[in-house]
């Protein structure tokens, strides 16, 4: 049996924050959880991990997230897979979906094979929930960084094959409703307790409207690649701010996005609306160069990453910790608020808030030790730590 006793942490836990606490984990689930004044020395075996004072952390949740440390979920192979998942742990994400881009069927079908059988088994770094699964159903108006050669309207027999061969991999399908067969492949994702999400997108304020009846729930990298707010169309922007019904994504790196306009989300979707994510590539995490997105070239600069043609911003380098950063030092929100937006906001749309995105009894022990200067110290997936 594997035991471990945290002590002396700033805890953020579910309902509040715990000054000077304590974590009980058994056999990688949290089995106690409280003030110091009522943790006993001697009842325990466990190992002990002495916090100093510092912030205790549910591990982070990144449900958009395309690479890391020169490695790309769309060349899926153990030791993609691997790299993947250790460097984002190292950096405080605990588990995360395997996102995809526009690709041709084959392609897209081998990186769900490759996740599917890497997710059977014992998963050394963070977790992989699933698939994420961004395109080809998209508008080749808003393309970002995807090719617009590849993209399609959306295909019902496409997902009703995947699910047929990997039910419950697809987490969430993002998509562009105002496509034709938009509106009926979300009512299908919807049954299928899939996230149907907009992005890449050039819906009005009426066609998100429709989608979200049919069941759309979610926005990706909002503001980014879809159709902005006007005050006479207030476009897809205008309509996922003004919808409780739908949950957003934000890239928190000072160049997705401004600072304002964030602050906006985070009053507009409080509290369980806003969802960071890092969206990271490839780069993230080796430093600026030239490297590869989709198939398309893609130049790193200064940290922020474009296609190298035609300069649109390509993913980022961004980690998990870092935008909990930027959330607390630039937009100014409290760290319970930021880890709720990191942790606990992606676990909700995930449907997995029994299990993971907080600090609670009975949740897997997945946790971070993270500095007063919002530094990451220790790592834990499942109650193991991840060493460097």
């Amino acid at each position: 049996m594997s035991e471990l006793v945290i002590t002396g942490a700033k805890i953020v836990t579910g309902q509040g924050i715990i000054e000077h606490g304590y974590v009980h984990v058994k056999n990688g689930v949290i089995t106690s959880v409280g003030d110091m004044s009522e943790w006993d020395p001697t009842a325990s075996s466990a190992v002990s991990v002495d916090a100093h004072g510092s912030w205790l952390l549910p591990g982070f949740i990144d449900v958009h997230v395309h690479g890391g440390y020169g490695a790309d979920f769309m060349d899926a192979n153990p030791e993609t897979l691997n790299t993947i998942t250790r460097f984002h742990a190292l950096n405080g994400t605990t588990s995360m979906l395997a996102t995809t881009m526009t690709a041709t069927r084959d392609a897209i079908d081998r990186v769900l094979d490759e996740v599917h059988l890497y997710m059977s088994q014992p998963m050394p770094y963070a977790e992989l929930l699933g698939v994420h699964m961004e395109g080809p159903f998209i508008s080749p108006k808003w393309a970002g960084a995807q090719d617009p050669k590849l993209m399609v309207a959306p295909q019902l027999p496409w997902l009703e094959d995947w699910h047929e061969r990997y039910p419950q991999l697809v987490k969430q399908l993002t998509l562009a409703p105002e496509r034709e067969g938009g509106l009926e492949l979300i009512a299908w994702l919807r049954d299928q307790g899939i996230v149907a999400a907009c992005g890449h997108t050039d819906a009005t304020y009426a066609d998100i409207q429709s989608a979200v009846r049919e069941g759309l729930t979610h926005a990706v990298h909002t503001y980014n690649a879809m159709k902005p707010l006007h005050h006479r169309e207030p476009g897809t922007v205008g309509a996922i701010l003004t919808d409780e019904r739908v949950s957003c994504e934000v890239i928190a790196d000072g160049h997705h996005v401004h600072p304002a306009a964030i602050r906006l989300l985070t009053l507009v979707k409080q509290p369980h609306g806003l969802l960071l994510i890092t969206d990271a590539m490839s780069a993230a995490g080796l430093g600026d160069g030239q490297y590869e997105l989709g198939g398309q070239a893609v130049t790193v600069q200064s940290g922020v990453a474009r296609l190298t043609e035609g300069g649109a911003l390509a993913g980022s380098t961004l980690t998990m910790i870092e935008a909990l950063r930027f959330m607390v030092r630039e937009v100014g929100v409290s760290v319970e608020d930021a880890s709720r937006f990191a942790s606990g906001n992606p676990a909700r749309l995930l449907q997995l808030e029994a299990s993971h995105g907080s600090i609670a009894q009975g949740k897997q022990a997945d946790l971070l030790l993270v500095s007063p200067e919002l530094e990451i110290e220790q790592v834990w997936v499942r109650g193991k730590e991840i060493k460097a």
